[in-house]
């Protein structure tokens, strides 16, 4: 029993090996074929099928379905009609691992060893190599597991039990559901199923029985994982559980005669387990997907959207099921930083509102908004330092350092507008002074520069554009001059005599800087860009000449 387990493990680590082999190789490609498996639901389906066959797991599909859904990229109708194809999709999985393959795990183990060596530093090939590896130790563990189970097949211990859960069916059913969970893996247990029947250990009646509880076990894992994500996550894996269960009590009863009806497709214990698995898979599939619709309409009614009340301080976009895909997982963060630069915007917006209508109140916002900011700051700079670094191309890892600058100046531009720029409004709201009509003007203008800065950054960070890179770094220039022609207008006022560019003379200056200080931040998202393109001057200072 001890060899059984440790078989079992292997196996589980392998089938993870090839997950993580399959979504670092190939993970942003499924997102996108997924996220576009939207138009009808037999596109849908096939989908689900075609990746699940990938990544052998439809516990992974049904989590990049969720994520999706959560997010409202992916109608719950989409979402359910994938889910159908990717439970569809283990099951073939299933039918090939189901011959005896054993022979190919040291190819399989060589080979993979020897890619993942040769391309180790790089990206694709190297997790190929992983695959391999994984598709090896799976096939090795099941061998090992048959060939544990032999001496089980005298056991009387082991035959009680067995005996005890046939004359029990609703209990076999709900320990394979539980075994199931445990595993986080239908395709994992289905094969245990295989392997001890066709060692004779398991009564095949037994096993058609277990399989069912293995179906609904697989939709166990999908809905506990998501739970926390909120209701719109959890609808597709609830719909999935439905269908399941629903499906379940309608094979139930008649078990003995979907025994009979499977052996005319093949008659050895490990054929009749896989091929049952395979007729309910497309019974529900027959069953459902025609009226998924209605389905999906269903799970909406019972599990409608929650009013977010949620901490604005939480990030909203950091899936922490993404880090084992580095190029998804950099997308989650740029929505995330992109979410810091609507931030700030709203907080430079109501500053000056406040500079205008001398409003503490409105000040204060400002300052608690920037807790806000520093908190998402936080969970982006976290979420970052958790994706493997190993794992990222060249231009990931460009990406990777645009992104965490851009955040780290985005927090910066915070600062400076609630340590320097709040505390003159403070100064100006205590005093009750305002500014003269042409003083308010400038600083108007010199706001209005600066948000156009803080979207144009936005657009250089998403695009990479050289042309916008340009236009970024020339407004630093531009408002260079602009402060320069409104200090000396500044001063021309109080030599004129002006009372209210008198009494705000200090506080006038030192926003016109801080908002040059906050341009160049934002700025300096186009540097790696035009360093790349050849259009940077290596110094600003002339060589002198001697």
């Amino acid at each position: 029993m001890l060899n059984i387990i440790g078989g079992v493990c292997l196996l589980l680590w392998g089938l993870g090996t090839v997950r993580k082999g399959v979504t670092r190789a190939f993970g942003s490609n499924l997102h996108t074929i997924i996220s576009r498996s939207t138009s009808n639901r037999v596109y849908a389906f096939l989908t689900g099928i075609g990746v699940t066959t990938l990544l052998q797991s439809s516990t992974a599909t049904a989590l990049i379905i969720s994520s999706f859904c959560g997010h409202g990229l992916m109608t719950v109708t989409a979402g359910v009609a994938v889910m159908l194809g990717a439970d569809l999709g283990t099951t073939l999985v299933a039918q090939i691992l189901s011959f005896d393959f054993s022979w190919l795990a040291p190819f399989f183990l060589f080979s993979g060893y020897f890619i993942y060596r040769l391309f180790k530093n790089k990206n694709r090939m190297q997790h190929v190599g992983r695959l391999f590896i994984g598709l090896g130790l799976m096939l090795l563990a099941l061998a090992f597991i048959k060939l544990s189970a032999e001496p089980l097949k005298t056991s009387e211990t082991l035959a009680l039990v067995l005996h005890s859960l046939g004359n029990e069916p609703i209990l076999a059913v709900l320990c394979a559901a539980l075994l199931t969970w445990v595993m986080h893996s239908s395709l994992a247990t289905i094969l245990l199923f295989v392997t001890l029947a066709s060692s004779g250990v398991l009564d095949v009646n037994i096993a058609l029985i277990m399989v069912l509880g293995a179906n609904l076990g697989g939709a166990i894992a999908p809905i506990v994982t998501t739970m926390r994500e909120g209701r719109a996550a959890s609808r597709v894996p609830v719909a999935n559980m439905v269908m399941r269960f629903i499906s379940v009590l309608l094979v139930f009863p008649f078990i003995g005669v979907a025994h009979e009806l499977i052996a005319y497709f093949g008659d050895t214990p490990e054929r009749m387990i896989v091929n049952f698995h395979t007729a309910f898979n497309i019974g529900v599939v027959v069953l459902f997907l025609p009226v998924s619709h209605i389905v999906a309409r269903r799970v909406e009614t019972w599990m409608p959207d929650q009013i977010d009340h949620d901490d604005p301080s939480v990030p909203k976009y950091l899936d922490e099921k993404h880090l084992e895909t580095p190029s998804i997982a950099l997308s989650d963060a740029m929505r995330e930083t992109l979410r810091m630069a609507e931030m700030l915007e709203t907080m430079l917006d109501d500053l000056i509102l406040a500079l205008r209508q001398n409003n503490e109140k409105l000040l204060n916002t400002v300052i608690e908004r920037d807790d806000v900011l520093d908190g998402l700051y936080k969970a982006i700079k976290y979420y970052m330092a958790k994706i493997m670094h190993e794992s990222l191309d060249e231009e990931d890892a460009q990406q990777y350092i645009q992104i965490l600058a851009f955040a780290t100046n985005l927090e910066g531009c915070g600062d400076t507008v609630v340590k320097s720029m709040a505390d003159m409004a403070e100064k100006k709201i205590r005093k009750k002074s305002s500014f003269s009509h042409d003083g308010w003007a400038e600083i108007k203008n010199i706001h209005k520069h600066v948000l156009d800065t803080l979207r144009l950054s936005q657009n250089v960070l998403l695009s990479g554009d050289r042309q916008l890179a340009r236009r970024l770094v020339e407004s630093k220039d531009t408002i260079r001059e602009y402060e320069r022609k409104t200090s000396e207008s500044h001063l021309n006022r109080i030599r004129d005599g002006v009372p209210e560019t008198i009494a705000t003379s200090s506080i006038h200056l030192d926003i016109i800087r801080d908002y040059r200080r906050i341009n160049s931040l934002l700025a300096t998202v186009a540097y790696p860009i035009l360093e790349d393109a050849g259009d940077l001057m290596t110094r600003r200072l002339k060589p002198i000449k001697k």
